[in-house]
């Protein structure tokens, strides 16, 4: 290093990847081989809510497809732009649940931090695509008003990290949060809500291994994938390192019109994810969020899939179909 001068400060791999994700409707068309014609709906609905895709993710589509149900996962459509009726801005309650900003204090014994905005991802189901993060930013005091929050409740033994995403952060920040909830006596768990060991298994690093093995908090991550053809090698790889460092994994699915909604591919599903050492946990009835209609599945559909599953897949194997409702004391079963 030249004295005087800054030091200089490598970028991990996997924020390099992140700022590379592809955002203009027009390189992912042609990323996947689709022709023009698909552009001024994409350009539309991308306009209502931004596409976001990392470049390994779409790796893993098929070109020239457009039912891949990877590619049907993050493409903007026509459908976004069209009001449905029963569809809102707030599907599951979350603005009434907020305790203190980024605080949401829904389910006895735990709260859900929404520690960022930001995603690696921009799935066009989001049930936040509306959520107003900037209000909602627990970070703007450096967690102060959260930590105080849990602090003072000693009924909360949980902490549930999301967003956004909250592998988006650095594990820089990251370690600080985990270090700061570390210190409250009454929390026993910490639980992580992410996509990102899926979509970008580059963020499964020695640094995010460290922070994660060294609280005393039981942690387990909840990871999100909806088609075996998600989870490739790489996936697979990034999957087992958490495993190896102890973190309890878990997958939560949603049920996607044209992307899942079939009882072969949830047992495919499913199988890949034993493979990679995921339990399957929740499959959920899509959340009513404005903009995403066209992915519903009927309740009645849902739970003759789940009967099939059930029939078929050990009961380890079968996640529980559930929905959320805004209110509730948990998540609801369906049946």
């Amino acid at each position: 290093m030249i004295p005087g001068s800054p030091a200089f400060r490598q970028v991990p791999a996997w924020q390099s990847a992140l700022a590379r994700a592809i955002t203009d409707p027009a390189e992912l068309l042609a990323a996947v081989g689709l022709g023009a014609e698909w552009l001024p709906a994409a350009q539309a609905a991308a306009r209502l809510f931004p596409l976001r895709v990392p470049r390994g993710l779409v790796a893993r589509m098929r070109h020239g497809d457009p039912h891949d149900p990877l590619l049907r996962q993050v493409l903007p459509l026509a459908e976004e732009c069209l009001v449905a009726d029963g569809f809102g801005d707030d599907p599951v309650g979350d603005l009434s649940a907020m305790a203190v900003p980024g605080v949401l204090h829904k389910y006895r014994g735990r709260v859900l931090l929404t520690v960022t905005g930001a995603c690696a991802v921009h799935c066009r189901y989001c049930f936040r695509r509306h959520f107003p993060y900037t209000d909602a930013n627990p970070a703007a005091d450096h967690w102060s008003r959260a930590l105080d929050y849990v602090s003072s409740d000693d009924s909360i033994t949980e902490v549930i990290l999301s967003g956004g995403d909250p592998l988006s952060l650095s594990d820089r920040r990251l370690a600080d949060l985990a270090q700061r909830l570390d210190g409250i006596a009454h929390l026993r768990r910490l639980r992580v809500h992410t996509r990102l060991p899926i979509v970008l298994p580059e963020r499964v690093n020695d640094e995010l291994l460290g922070w994660l093995g060294a609280t005393r908090l039981k942690t387990a991550m909840v990871v999100h994938a909806n088609h075996a053809n998600e989870i490739d090698s790489s996936v697979m790889t990034a999957l087992a390192r958490l495993k190896t460092a102890g973190v309890e994994l878990l997958n939560q699915s949603v049920l996607l019109r044209g992307v899942n909604d079939d009882a072969g591919v949830l047992m495919a599903l499913s199988e890949k994810l034993f493979q990679a050492g995921v339990l399957p946990y929740y499959l959920h009835i899509l959340d009513k969020v404005q903009g995403a209609a066209h992915f519903e599945v009927n309740e009645f559909e849902a739970t003759r899939l789940m009967t099939e599953l059930n029939r078929q897949l050990p009961g380890y194997l079968a996640p529980r179909l559930v929905r959320e409702e805004a209110g509730a004391p948990g998540k609801v079963p369906v049946t």
